[in-house]
């Protein structure tokens, strides 16, 4: 099973992803087994987000971890650019705690730039880091200049990840930002990394590359989607399932190895970006 380490923890490179989760009442119960199966798994990471239903997604990981062992879990939550403020951050990380039922959080992320100062919200994040309510603090959807400002502020090395989209349809990460975090060993959080939406255009399950790849594996399309992002190493997938079998399916995904030759057929099929681009949100 591959690894990660966050803030000198590490754990199993595949976590469990709650966004669109919590929404609907009479999901919540396979939702919660969902969640529950991917712990039974081996999944140590949860990602949810007070923007996530309102506060509904946490109240779902709330539920779906009473059965466990607080400190066997590594729990990450965000908050929104508006509430990043000195006034309103410390109200909002109080909510999202309450709402998860737990004392800290092991990782609080800046969701995305907003317009609070980057050092006014790093200042605060700090400021919780040392009350005990967080034990690291981290960002989302940062591209490199983005990056680059953060270690130019005052303890902005103390960042303890970037969370970015990335999966084999969204590549454009490898270009200059992925280096980037590897020369500065910042791990990144995958969101998205069996591509949201694919379901619906089929570009990704229904590929025949990845489909033989899968078969030779006796795995899953999405397994050898998710094997494919924790191949460049020090990252921590987070897929969403409602689907108990699937939330298992994805964490057991970090058991398969690719070949060369495997990894080749995909960079053809899949090509790696050539220039800048965009970074790629959702």
């Amino acid at each position: 099973m591959k690894n990660v380490v966050i803030n000198t923890v590490s754990m199993p490179a595949i976590g469990i992803g709650t966004w669109h989760m919590g929404d609907s009442l009479t999901d919540r119960s396979t939702e919660i087994k969902a969640i529950q199966a991917a712990i039974d798994a081996g999944a140590r990471a949860i990602d949810t987000a007070e923007m996530y239903g309102d506060g509904r997604a946490e109240n779902l990981v709330g539920a779906a971890i009473k059965p466990y062992n607080r400190d066997n879990l590594f729990l990450i939550d965000k908050v929104l650019p508006s509430n990043a403020s000195k006034i309103k951050l410390e109200h909002s990380l109080d909510r999202s705690l309450a709402a998860v039922g737990t004392d800290y959080f092991d990782l609080y992320l800046l969701h995305w730039r907003g317009g609070i100062p980057l050092a006014e919200t790093i200042n605060e994040l700090e400021r919780v880091k040392k009350a005990g309510k967080i034990k690291a603090w981290g960002v989302s959807n940062f591209d490199v200049n983005d990056l680059e400002e953060l270690w130019r502020l005052k303890n902005g090395y103390d960042c303890a990840a970037n969370e970015d989209l990335y999966n084999l349809d969204k590549r454009g990460i490898e270009f200059d930002l992925l280096p980037l975090m590897k020369k500065q060993d910042l791990p990144l959080i995958a969101y998205s990394p069996l591509s949201q939406g694919d379901h619906l255009s089929g570009k990704l399950s229904n590929n025949p590359v990845l489909k033989e790849i899968a078969a030779s594996h006796h795995a899953t399309v999405s397994q050898i989607m998710l094997a494919w992002v924790l191949r460049v190493g020090n990252v921590l997938a987070i897929p969403q399932s409602a689907n108990p079998q699937h939330a298992r399916e994805n964490v057991e995904a970090g058991k398969i190895e690719l070949s060369d030759d495997e990894l080749l057929a995909l960079q053809k099929e899949f090509p790696s970006p050539t220039t800048k681009e965009p970074l790629a949100v959702i």
